[in-house]
């Protein structure tokens, strides 16, 4: 008996191949999206992990310099001396560009914990390691390293990508930095009795260890906007498999009576239809996850670049198959096909034996279901505006997101019939009343993928919103930043005195580079100082300010902090923040500080150097007019490197590079989401188009031509993605808001304005409806091709 019910199930499936077409295809296209999104994430992880594993990043507590880079090696020889159980780190960098490869220098035998590879491998490579010379580098490394020295390089597969392990005496040696120390790594067990730190060394500041390693922790929120991402694409393809199984079951409800009639227990019914579900999901999934890692693969090297440039965080290149993400990919197939056919199961066993076999067509169509789905919209609207007024935190931010889009989507066939109601009241004639009358029949049948359509261009234009906000506000940060037209770095403070009396005739301001680590209300920060001058008046804008705010700044009465530790911390302008331990100034600005994980704190010169007499400019930057004869005085006359000359060009093009492929993952997605959604339109018009001959025939009898018909179809499906279009462009501009607005304060400590493009949003719901038009196309010419003896067939079998 179950043979013969599985032979009558599938044969629904023959004799309807677009829907099986469309429910495996829109569930492997959802399912991609969704995968190659967790593959970038989880690669990127496994990077940051071998990194922490190796380096005890975040696992242990940090020394690092107040002023500068580097810590002499005569300080770390005090501390042990002192009884300090700390080690010494140095890290650079070999080669530039792709090429470059993260050196990083260690003494093993002081090493807390298993920071280095040596300690799994072999005593002779030991031996090796400390007395002759030995590097383990990264698989993707080792020939690189290799190039650069002839001492031995053995591939250690469990390093982070880009990276090589040395003795720090070989490192030193390597990075050209004798007797230099980037880091001291802190044990965590002490001796008891050791005197304190900063009385050892004033110079250094103790950076305590967090959970989880600091790279991991910044990229979060990166890495949390993919993953909404992909949630969001793999939603609009569920709409698509959605709609095809909720039509299937509606139109094999004759054969379940059938069956039911024969004697086939119901419980076997649901059980085979559940199972012939499971074995088209896994096949979806699979197909899915190929295609995943075919996105992934192509889209990870900008991703690196991304993470590189933003972060300082390294990523493979290239893509491994972990279990992690494929086996969420199989998970959210299974699950996404479960949720899309649980409403279509229970309405199949809630069917009487001996009801009328009759198509009922799309769940949707039934006021009571319409009425249902709006008030769910109305109820996760209403969410999203708790969530924004009383929600806290990145999890409330994407609660406010996922409940704004889908409870827009389900309003969406409530507009759509307000929307076309009032194109039938408009109507004048029989063949506009008609068109308008059936196009208000058709919109349950066509919710579905309209409404991916809906989410589809609403993220595009809250996104690229966002992004075109971003950049705008980005180039003028930086033209507010980088306001200097040269920066210089010298070695030592008395090469600086001797550069400020060289370029004084020579150039408008010199302005010196003052900064030193510290920790500001309990979390690490920086402190700097600078020279006030027009500069500073001219370019930076504040978000907040008191009166004569840089006046107060220059005579030592104010700080200025940016924004990400004002918001972090609780403060603003007219509250006091302790600069020093017996330092306590009001705040008379705060600035926005794009791009910086770090909160920062502005003093002027004088008092810096009352607070910091240690430390000395050993950088500048030169306002002047004439650029070229400055930097040929400094190369010629004073005998600077040009390495040591940066053009304020140069890190306005280097930057701008590295924004511009931050959001070449976004820029992607936005376009595979808006092709999902086309998908949806065109499955849910072929699968309806037998559904369409009954309703078109008694059109086609009265005198329209097919040709007319299929017009008419075209039309209407351009109409109802129009209208979808412009409902969807004020959605994504309040997504636009919420992403500037909420998620980007709580992910990264700053709120961006927002700017409107408004011949962007022209050219993209354009798009949208070209998109729209070509899935139509091909169903609307199928229609317009019915043979005149299939729609002579409806009134044949009195239809």
């Amino acid at each position: 008996m179950t043979k013969a019910v599985l032979s009558a199930l599938w044969a629904h499936w023959r004799r309807s191949p677009i829907q099986l077409f469309a429910l495996i295809g829109g569930l492997a296209l959802a399912t991609a999206l969704w995968c190659g999104v967790q593959a970038i994430n989880s690669e990127a992880r496994a990077s940051y992990d071998a990194a922490a594993a190796t380096l005890g990043e975040g696992q242990f507590d940090q020394l690092l310099p107040r002023v500068g880079d580097t810590i002499s090696q005569a300080r770390y020889i005090d501390l042990r001396r002192a009884g300090w159980q700390v080690s010494p780190v140095l890290e650079g960098s070999l080669g530039q560009g792709s090429d470059r490869v993260r050196l990083v220098g260690i003494e093993p035998l002081t090493a807390p914990g298993t920071l280095a590879p040596v300690s799994g491998n072999a005593p002779d490579d030991l031996t090796r390691y400390l007395t002759t010379g030995l590097i383990f580098a990264a698989p993707d490394s080792v020939a690189s390293v290799q190039a650069r020295t002839e001492i031995p390089v053995i591939e250690a597969p469990d390093l982070a990508p880009r990276l090589a392990i040395a003795d720090i005496g070989v490192a030193q040696q390597l990075l050209e930095q004798p007797d230099t120390i980037s880091r001291l790594v802190v044990a965590a067990k002490q001796p008891r009795g050791l005197t304190p730190v900063s009385e050892l060394a004033p110079d250094l500041v103790r950076q305590i260890a967090q959970d989880g390693n600091d790279v991991g922790r910044l990229t979060d929120s990166f890495h949390l906007n993919l993953t909404a991402f992909g949630l969001l694409s793999f939603a609009v393809g569920l709409f698509v498999v959605h709609g095809t199984i909720s039509l299937a079951f509606e139109q094999r409800r004759p054969l379940v009576r059938t069956l039911r009639a024969l004697g086939v227990p119901l419980r076997r019914v649901l059980w085979l239809m559940a199972a012939e579900l499971l074995v088209l999901a896994l096949v979806s999934a699979v197909l899915g996850i190929v295609l995943g890692y075919v996105i992934a693969a192509s889209l990870l090297p900008d991703v690196a670049a991304t993470l590189r440039g933003l972060y300082g965080a390294d990523v493979a290149g290239s893509l491994q198959i972990r279990p992690d993400w494929w086996l969420s990919g199989l998970a959210i197939a299974l699950a996404g096909t479960s949720v899309a056919a649980a409403g279509a199961m229970w309405r199949t066993a809630r069917v009487p034996l001996l009801e009328t076999a009759q198509p009922a067509a799309w769940a949707t169509a039934s006021g009571r279901v319409a009425l249902l789905l709006s008030l769910a919209g109305a109820a996760l609207l209403i969410v999203a505006a708790l969530a924004g007024v009383w929600g806290g935190g990145l999890p409330a931010g994407f609660l406010l997101l996922g409940s704004l889009l889908l409870g827009a989507a389900l309003l969406l066939p409530l507009a759509l019939h307000l929307a076309v109601g009032l194109g039938v009241r408009l109507a004048s004639g029989p063949i506009a009343n008609w068109f308008w009358s059936d196009t208000r029949v058709q919109v349950p049948g066509l919710s579905l993928a309209l409404m991916s359509l809906l989410l589809a261009t609403a993220a595009n234009v809250g996104v690229s919103t966002m992004v075109s906000s971003f950049r705008l506000t980005f180039i003028g940060f930086l033209d507010q930043r980088l306001a200097a037209e040269l920066y210089v770095a010298v070695e030592d403070a008395a090469q600086a005195s001797e550069l400020e009396a060289f370029l004084a005739p020579r150039v408008d301001a010199v302005l010196p580079v003052l900064s030193s680590n510290t920790t500001l209300n309990g979390l690490p920060a920086s402190l700097w100082g600078v020279r006030v001058s027009d500069t500073y008046r001219e370019n930076w804008q504040f978000l907040a300010q008191s009166p004569a705010a840089w006046d107060q700044v220059a005579g030592g009465r104010g700080v200025v902090v940016n924004e990400q530790l004002a918001r972090r911390t609780g403060i603003w302008v007219g509250d006091t923040l302790a600069v020093a331990p017996d330092t306590a100034l009001p705040i008379v600005g705060i600035v926005a500080d794009y791009g910086n994980p770090v909160g920062q704190a502005v003093v002027g010169e004088a008092l810096f150097s009352t607070l910091m007499p240690d430390v000395q400019p050993t950088r500048f930057g030169l306002r002047t007019q004439d650029v070229q004869s400055v930097i040929s005085a400094l190369t010629d006359e004073f005998g600077l490197s040009t390495a040591a000359i940066i053009d304020q060009a140069q890190i306005k093009a280097f930057s701008l590079d590295v924004f511009e492929r931050t959001f070449t993952v976004t820029g992607a997605l936005n376009v595979l989401t808006l092709l999902v959604a086309a998908f949806a339109i065109l499955m849910s018009l072929l699968t309806m188009a037998a559904q369409r001959v009954p309703q078109l025939a008694p059109a086609w009898a009265l005198g329209l031509t097919r040709v007319a018909l299929g017009r008419l179809e075209l039309l209407r499906a351009l109409v109802l993605a129009a209208i979808t279009t412009v409902l969807a462009l004020p959605l994504g501009l309040l997504l636009a808001w919420v992403l500037l607005a909420v998620i980007n304060v709580e992910a990264f400590g700053w709120r961006l304005p927002m700017f409107l493009f408004p011949a962007h949003y022209a050219q993209l719901l354009v798009f949208a409806v070209i998109a729209a038009a070509l899935a139509a196309a091909w169903p609307a010419w199928r229609l317009a091709r019915t043979p005149p003896g299939h729609l002579l067939k409806v009134f044949a079998n009195d239809r």
